[in-house]
């Protein structure tokens, strides 16, 4: 199966073709992936060489010209690098962009601590008026880029990652999706993590939702999954613990409620290892992840006891 970045360049590509405002802006990163977007539309793919800052600078220039800039990197040189760019470029001057971004928290190791940014969600949740799409699947990649380049002039990043459910899902860049119901908790699982959740709670009487779209926060659905479940809410996120923890409170803040967030913690794991490794001390492999929601909530209880 091909990858949420195999995917990505094509998809984009053929957006070049259909959509004559779409651009895209890249830092080497992937660029050999755009040799023949770049031959068809010379004037609309924009290689920067390693200059993140002017990436995004670049970025927004032509989206007050009137284009829709698709601007690609490694997470950690698209959000936490340029982030004075991202918030005075494009959210001071209210431009948009789709910043589509590859490596996630740790999908390289061996690339180190430069080459991971799993605090890329949290550091946008300073800023107004941002979408961040999270895709668990390429199709659900290819949908939601697709969706983020239609999205007018709105502010949009698309987190890729190497981690990807067996099964996409139909996603619509807005609602949560009900996976499975239960009567005793609700697990949030964003993106990537949904496979490893629903296998954490395989006989667990909780309901599971399924989040790609993370911000706008999905208050809705949480709310309506714990008239059933009751309000013992777990958001299990693959990237920085507790990111959504605020937004989840929010949604319930008029009802005695306990959030748990779980995902990749504070403290820089300095062996390089592989990613399951990176997944597994961090408590995100399937088995940690049963322990840590079994004790949380009353859904520890398997089904029929």
């Amino acid at each position: 199966m091909d990858t949420m970045r195999d995917r990505f360049a094509p998809v984009v590509t053929r957006l070049l073709d259909e959509a004559p405002r779409v651009a895209v802006l890249l830092a080497e990163v992937g660029a050999d992936r755009f040799t023949e977007a770049l031959r068809r539309h010379p004037d609309r793919v924009v290689n920067v060489g390693i200059r993140e800052q002017l990436l995004v600078g670049a970025a927004s220039g032509m989206a007050l010209a009137g284009l829709r800039p698709v601007v690609h990197t490694f997470a950690s040189f698209l959000v936490e690098r340029p982030f004075e760019q991202v918030k005075l470029d494009l959210g001071h001057q209210d431009v948009g962009a789709v910043l589509v971004s590859a490596a996630a928290s740790f999908d390289w190791p061996a690339g180190g601590y430069t080459h991971m940014a799993p605090g890329d969600v949290a550091l946008l949740d300073t800023l107004d008026g941002w979408t961040v799409h999270v895709p668990g699947h390429p199709d659900e990649a290819e949908a939601l880029l697709r969706h983020a380049a239609a999205a007018g002039d709105d502010k949009v990043y698309v987190r890729l990652s190497l981690q990807s459910n067996a099964a996409g899902r139909p996603v619509d860049g807005q609602r949560f999706l009900t996976v499975r119901e239960g009567r005793a908790g609700v697990v949030v699982a964003v993106g990537p993590m949904l496979d490893n959740v629903l296998a954490a709670t395989k006989g667990l009487d909780v309901t599971v939702l399924y989040a790609t779209t993370v911000r706008p926060f999905d208050a809705d659905a949480l709310r309506r999954a714990t008239e059933a479940a009751g309000t013992d809410v777990v958001v299990v996120e693959p990237y920085l613990a507790g990111t959504s923890t605020g937004a989840a409170n929010d949604a319930l803040a008029d009802l005695p409620h306990r959030v748990l967030g779980l995902g990749v913690g504070r403290a820089e794991l300095r062996r390089y290892g592989q990613f399951d490794e990176h997944l597994a001390a961090h408590g995100l492999d399937a088995g940690s992840l049963r322990e840590r929601i079994s004790r949380f909530t009353a859904g520890g209880v398997p089904v029929g006891v």
